[in-house]
């Protein structure tokens, strides 16, 4: 996205993307107490879905209208990795889904950020998101719901956790599969790095990489543009 695309005000803080943003946490608050205090696990399942929802909402306001902003940019991602991790963690609590499950996904979760923090500390240039990445994050967003939704008594419940399993199976695999094929991005981002841009115009830049000035969205969340930050890899 061009300076003339994201418009003059990317210092602006009220906007709908990031408000959507906001009500994600507050969906993600009503989830917990649904989850915790009632037992009503169709009703958390349902509003946790809906939180998913308005994360695609926010990066399609944010291109359509023009509505970028530095601080969604940062907001968005955050916001995404605490409803994730929390939601998930409440569901295994709950016991709708196996701790091995939980395991793997907040292990690659943290890997993943310890890596992104490694590598900004080292001034690595820009990571190029991979459309299995998102893919995959997206299918396991989907997944944990679901699990919780079929967390129960009688044929539906079952049904739909064996549907559910359908999906989480190959969605964990391409979600681990993204995250070992990120390991050549990273190098060439630190390479890029510590090169610097006055090596890559006497040498050629053999890839796209965009400034750091200007933050983008792409598909869902302010987050999940085609070239972002390394703080932003899914």
């Amino acid at each position: 996205m061009t300076d003339a695309d994201a418009g003059p005000g990317l210092d602006r803080v009220l906007t709908v993307p990031n408000a959507l943003s906001i009500l994600r946490l507050v969906f993600l608050g009503l989830f917990v107490w649904l989850l915790v205090t009632t037992d009503d696990r169709v009703a958390a399942a349902l509003l946790l879905g809906a939180a998913g929802v308005t994360d695609f909402f926010d990066g399609y306001i944010a291109r359509r209208f023009h509505q970028v902003s530095r601080l969604g940019a940062v907001l968005d991602p955050t916001v995404d990795r605490v409803v994730l991790v929390t939601s998930i963690l409440s569901i295994t609590v709950y016991g709708a889904v196996p701790i091995w499950l939980t395991a793997v996904v907040l292990g690659r979760e943290v890997l993943v950020s310890v890596a992104v923090l490694v590598l900004a500390a080292m001034g690595a240039r820009r990571i190029e998101v991979l459309w299995v990445g998102k893919a995959s994050t997206f299918g396991l967003m989907v997944c944990f719901p679901l699990f919780l939704g079929g967390d129960g008594p009688g044929l539906w419940a079952r049904v739909l956790t064996d549907l559910t399993w359908v999906v989480a199976v190959p969605a964990l695999g391409a979600s681990l599969y993204s995250a070992a094929a990120y390991v050549p991005e990273a190098r060439y981002a630190l390479a890029a790095g510590r090169t610097g841009a006055g090596a890559a115009g006497r040498d050629g830049p053999s890839r796209d990489v965009p400034s750091r000035d200007v933050p983008s969205r792409d598909g869902p969340g302010e987050g999940s543009s085609g070239s972002v930050d390394a703080g932003a890899v899914p």
